[in-house]
């Protein structure tokens, strides 16, 4: 008896998805003479699990693409993704469950409660989010960040540098998907920004979360995957697997 046997195609490769997407977004300030335009029909991919910085002189959109990106700025124009997610006309209520669940924001100017301890600070995303927070998780957080003596401490005692790695304790927590800093590194000393770069790259390399970085600093944006430079609100142009000479070569080129 003849036998016919049926080959069953393979299935082809799971395209990695992007965890962030702009499509044509345009950021704009001001009306008619007085416009501004802070990003400038902008497309840009982060892939799930890497990290990206985001570099160019002052005045170039970073922080405007970041805040757009995360949810925090309405775009002008354009189409704003995340993990596939049109978040571009998405409600207040809808981004802020986003805010909560998906994403982690580090601002540059801390955005600390003054009245809470830095462990009341970093359990808040928690608390917001309908979860009660463990002690041992909230402070395993701090400790990697290198302030489990300063659990108790509320923000006018601590450095302006603890008060920046309260901050990146607070946007870790909850785990997000992608995490979008804010100069994360700005405020601190040399070797307690190596900690946090630490982390960062653990956080990427062991649990495949996304980063997007807004950094100055060619030795911080050399510990991410690829850097992205911005000028008068557009990609200019882009670096993968960077060194710190190259960064700062590159950036020297867009800002003369």
């Amino acid at each position: 008896m003849d036998t016919q046997t049926t080959r069953i195609p393979a299935d082809p490769p799971v395209a990695t998805a992007a965890a962030v997407e702009l499509h044509g977004v345009s950021r704009v300030y001001g009306k008619q003479a007085a416009a501004v335009h802070a990003l400038d029909n902008v497309d840009i991919s982060f892939p799930a699990g890497s990290w990206t910085a985001v570099m160019g002189p002052s005045g170039s959109g970073k922080s405007t693409l970041l805040h757009c990106a995360a949810g925090l700025e309405r775009v002008t124009d354009g189409r704003v993704l995340i993990a596939g997610q049109d978040i571009t006309d998405a409600s207040d209520a809808e981004l802020t469950r986003l805010r909560r669940t998906v994403v982690g924001f580090v601002f540059q100017s801390f955005n600390l409660i003054n009245a809470l301890t830095a462990e009341q600070n970093v359990a808040m995303p928690l608390r917001l989010a309908g979860r009660r927070p463990r002690r041992r998780e909230v402070r395993d957080v701090l400790a990697a960040v290198g302030l489990a003596d300063r659990v108790r401490h509320r923000p006018a005692e601590l450095s302006g540098g603890q008060q920046q790695r309260v901050a990146i304790a607070r946007a870790m927590v909850t785990r997000p998907a992608v995490l979008f800093a804010d100069e994360p590194t700005g405020a601190l000393d040399t070797r307690s920004a190596r900690v946090v770069l630490r982390m960062l790259r653990a956080m990427v390399d062991s649990s495949a979360q996304t980063i997007v970085m807004v950094t100055h600093d060619p030795a911080a944006a050399a510990s991410a995957d690829r850097v992205v430079f911005l000028g008068d609100g557009r990609v200019v142009d882009t670096l993968d697997r960077p060194t710190t000479r190259e960064v700062a070569d590159r950036l020297a080129r867009w800002e003369e």
